[in-house]
């Protein structure tokens, strides 16, 4: 990084710690970034491009460590590649509508490197806070290295944008008896095929897209998975005449009310994929973009699973009331022996446990004041990949963002310029 991004302004006192264990002390002459994935990456693009010094913090050992780490093989995007690109980076011509994530991932890599990106890797944020009395955040992480495995910095910003996004950190239900079980447990995060389950009966937990795309995989795989749908969801057919279907909600929201689309795009499922609810698949009240909005939970888009529903070969079973060894008792009464579970229980954010702050975000760790209000606090204090609206809405969000602090800085580097300029024209006088 450069000089300028490091160096300590004379304005700005010179933090200074004792002791074998105190943090290592650094100013930054712009924002701190917290988190490279491409929330964090697309506010760095826009950084670089209108000359701001910035540094970017990740936990992990790479870029878009979520997609890179924490995905299985058969993910694709689930929306057109037109609606996933990060600002003035298109993905590449030949790319397909619906990239894998091996292209995704290809694609960020290539967003770094064009845009001159270099976060600092395995070092994690422990606590960010704002000091009220030098006017700046406290950002204290700890930097694994070779050398060090629990190097402690502390960095020092007037800007702090956070970046760690909506799916920070898995979410583990409490399953009563689960630890009698006795078979294989594993979150969706760390499931990668099917490979392994072939002529195994498989519980997953879960109906969202993960939950889906996790059954229809080890179909695909000879296994026998029985999938938990616990409440109502909306399942929506990827694409309706011949058109994806969220590029034509968002061509009809351009003349109706959402209401309106909403009850086009479930007749228009209806007819398509039939009625899902004999099936187990109880649709909510209210319609999937609607209840989006309000709650960001994601209607699924069906890419093969629902056929494999219709056939039995995913079989649909209720909440789970407790586990047994070597089975499974549902709310219903019924019971299911089984070998291994699944848990397609979603993430959350991972805000709360290390943001020192109680009016900007929420107790969820997402910002309180929904999209497109939703990336500016205050002191500074700025958000971006919240907005329950994908890629899309991140990317909406970062040149927002990258614009406003670019504005702040460079308004504060031509007055710091001009404050020197008149210390300086004052001491050639005195002489």
């Amino acid at each position: 990084m450069p000089n300028s991004c490091l160096s300590i302004p004379p304005m700005v006192p010179a933090f200074e710690h004792e002791g074998l264990f105190a943090p290592r002390c650094i100013w930054v002459n712009g924002p701190v970034i917290a988190g490279a994935g491409p929330s964090g990456l697309a506010v760095g693009a826009g950084l670089k491009e209108q000359g701001v010094p910035f540094i970017i913090l990740e936990r992990a050992n790479c870029i878009a460590s979520l997609w890179q780490n924490h995905t299985y093989d058969r993910l694709k995007l689930h929306l057109p590649k037109q609606f996933c690109q990060l600002p003035n980076f298109p993905f590449p011509e030949y790319y397909p509508e619906y990239p894998t994530k091996y292209q995704f991932v290809d694609y960020l890599e290539s967003y770094a490197e064009h845009f001159d990106i270099s976060p600092h890797f395995n070092e994690t944020v422990q606590s960010a806070k704002y000091d009220d009395t030098f006017g700046l955040w406290r950002v204290q992480t700890i930097r694994k290295t070779s050398s060090n495995p629990f190097d402690q910095v502390e960095y020092f910003c007037r800007w702090l944008v956070v970046a760690t996004g909506e799916n920070a950190e898995k979410v583990v239900p409490e399953f009563g008896g689960l630890e009698e079980f006795g078979g294989h447990v594993m979150h969706a995060c760390d499931y990668k095929s099917g490979d392994s389950y072939s002529g195994k009966r498989v519980l997953v937990v879960g109906c969202g897209n993960s939950g889906m795309e996790v059954s229809l995989d080890l179909c695909n795989h000879n296994a026998e998975p029985a999938m938990v749908v616990r409440n109502s969801v909306h399942v929506l057919p990827r694409q309706i005449l011949g058109k994806s279907t969220f590029e034509l909600a968002v061509l009809l929201m351009k003349w109706l009310p959402l209401w309106l689309v909403d009850k086009i795009l479930l007749i228009l499922a209806w007819f398509i994929l039939g009625n899902v609810e004999k099936y187990g698949l109880r649709r909510p009240s209210i319609g999937p973009l609607q209840l989006k909005n309000t709650s960001g939970k994601t209607p699924v888009l069906d890419i093969g699973a629902l056929q494999k529903i219709r056939s039995d070969e995913i079989k649909v079973v209720p909440g789970i009331e407790r586990f047994f060894p070597g089975k499974v008792e549902f709310v219903n009464g019924e019971d299911l022996e089984i070998d291994s579970v699944i848990l397609a229980t979603g993430y959350r954010s991972n805000v709360p446990s290390w943001l020192k702050e109680y009016e900007f975000f929420s107790k969820d760790g997402l910002p309180k004041d929904p999209f497109p209000n939703g990336w500016k606090g205050k002191a500074g204090l700025y958000a971006v990949g919240f907005t329950r609206r994908g890629l899309s809405g991140a990317s909406l969000d970062a040149i927002s963002v990258a614009n406003d602090i670019a504005r702040s800085w460079k308004e504060e580097t031509k007055q710091r310029k001009i404050s020197i300029a008149s210390r300086h024209r004052r001491c050639i006088s005195h002489f």
